[in-house]
């Protein structure tokens, strides 16, 4: 086995509960996923993810000097092609540069979903080599929870949000990813004002492949007799519509250490926006054993199926970071309208 170092997304009013600095969302119209029961799963897995491209996150000259704003270049761009040449990593992208000699360059970005070129002059740096100016990324590595598995189509959802660049806030289209064997091997605990986290060790081989992001989750499909067996193969419980949705007691899944998946008491403390994507409902952790592992909500458990009344009713999503022990989750029904991407999964309605 193999340990990951979790990244930490920077601290706002409520943070996204994915243990990593990067966060993607498909690009491409999503398909309804329609079910009436899922099996509620509340396990660590370890997510690796790629974007075919490479995604400009901040601009690198402090001085306002950098040649990618000057040509038009903003962050958020995905940069998929240089002269016509195809862009599959950052890697390849500063190859392209090099070869340059700082002339003038046709570059090719998706921007919002749609294609667009610029000039850019490239610029001599200290070194001598040419530049660009901006900062790239092109992959990720981090910790979430499984939320939910379909048996009758193989699909999986994740999470419950959708993972922005810490840098620039925006969401990244994906090329490639995998679900990987996670063992939780530590808890760093939430307190005020400092959102904790979970940290693990990833296993191989992968036993997943994630092919769509939205900003209600991460979807993908799994070969159930490969990655937990014995929580893939649990019976189904009943979807809960919007409406059966009530304030008052509940419970999660969650795995916060080692390899156990275990119910922690939570309430549903007020019912809001039904239209938002992601934020619908707050919740209060009220599991004093919970509290003492982990001071309450911490970034790993985003995706902790949520549990009223005999039916899965929504994942963790949030975390307050003044309340620790407070935050949000998203209705089930939000994820499964985003449940599928137009690549096919297996048997997907």
């Amino acid at each position: 086995m193999k340990k990951r170092s979790t990244l930490t997304a920077a601290a706002v009013a409520a943070v996204f509960l994915l243990c990593s600095s990067l966060s993607f969302a498909g690009a491409a119209e999503m398909t309804e996923l329609k079910v009436t029961e899922l099996v509620p799963i509340g396990r660590a897995v370890g997510i690796e993810m790629s974007a075919k491209g490479a995604l400009i996150v901040s601009y690198s000259d402090a001085s306002g000097d950098s040649a990618a704003k000057k040509g038009g270049l903003r962050p958020g761009d995905l940069i998929v092609s240089v002269d016509g040449r195809e862009v599959s990593s950052a890697r390849e992208l500063t190859d392209e540069i090099a070869k340059s000699g700082c002339r003038t360059l046709s570059i090719e970005v998706l921007r919002n979903g749609r294609s667009r070129s610029f000039k850019v002059t490239p610029t001599s740096g200290p070194d001598g080599f040419p530049r660009i100016g901006a900062w790239v990324r092109d992959s990720l590595a981090g910790i979430g929870t499984v939320t939910f598995y379909d048996p009758q189509s193989g699909v999986i959802g994740l999470l419950g949000h959708g993972i922005s660049d810490g840098e620039s806030g925006v969401l990244m289209p994906v090329d490639s990813g995998s679900l990987m064997p996670a063992r939780v091997s530590g808890v760093k605990k939430s307190r005020p004002g400092c959102p904790g986290e979970l940290t693990a060790v990833f296993g191989t081989p992968a036993a997943g492949e994630l092919v769509s992001n939205s900003e209600t989750g991460l979807f993908g499909h799994v070969a159930a007799d490969e990655l937990y067996p014995e929580l893939f193969s649990a019976d189904p419980i009943p979807v809960a519509t919007m409406d059966q949705v009530k304030t008052g007691r509940a419970y999660i899944l969650a795995n916060v250490e080692g390899e156990e998946v275990r119910q922690y008491q939570i309430e549903i403390s007020a019912i809001l926006d039904r239209n938002s994507a992601t934020r619908n409902f707050r919740i209060r952790i009220t599991d004093s054993e919970l509290a003492e592992i982990t001071g309450g909500i911490v970034q790993g458990m985003s995706g902790s199926p949520i549990i009223q009344n005999g039916r899965i009713v929504g994942a963790v999503t949030h975390v307050l970071v003044d309340s620790p022990t407070d935050g949000y989750g998203i209705f089930i029904g939000n994820m499964l309208s985003h449940a599928a991407e137009n690549r096919p999964l297996p048997n997907a309605a």
